[in-house]
């Protein structure tokens, strides 16, 4: 599928709601400089062509009691992609997946958790335990930097 082309109006707007994704469209349109109206239309624009998926609110993982990160990843039978994407969906500790390539691993995943043991819960009998993983290989997360850290800086 081919990219949607974005004005600088375009990437303003994505960069404000980036920033406050609860922004009011009149607020919105002010610092961007653009009428409320010509604001809701090229939102909703964003929003059909897919730009645009949606709005979520962004949880602090520490403070939310998720206390262990990691980067788990997986080496996996080449044709186990599919089962694979639909087990690890159902495992709530995973927060992201994806497929991989330019390395030795098949699958990059970070997953969340309370504490070192139960990452080792899930790392050792979890995501082992789905047929298809032929090994896994876990990087601890020191700290954690959201990309409107760099933004910021």
């Amino acid at each position: 599928m081919d990219g949607v082309v974005l004005d600088e109006t375009d990437r303003r707007i994505l960069h404000e709601l980036t920033v406050d994704g609860r922004i009011s469209v009149r607020a919105l349109a002010e610092k961007v400089n653009v009428s409320r109206g010509h604001a809701y239309s090229r939102i909703e624009r964003l929003r059909e062509t897919g730009v645009l998926e949606g709005f979520t609110a962004v949880v602090n993982p520490l403070r939310s009691g998720l206390g262990t990160s990691a980067y788990v990843t997986l080496t996996v039978r080449q044709n186990s992609w599919r089962d694979l994407t639909e087990r690890l969906r159902h495992v709530p500790e995973v927060k992201h997946m994806a497929l991989v390539g330019g390395s030795d691993a098949d699958v990059m995943l970070l997953v969340r958790t309370r504490d070192n043991e139960s990452l080792r819960r899930v790392v050792l009998d979890v995501l082992q335990g789905i047929p298809g993983v032929l090994a896994t290989h876990t990087l601890l997360i020191f700290e954690d930097l959201e990309n409107r850290a760099f933004e910021e800086a």
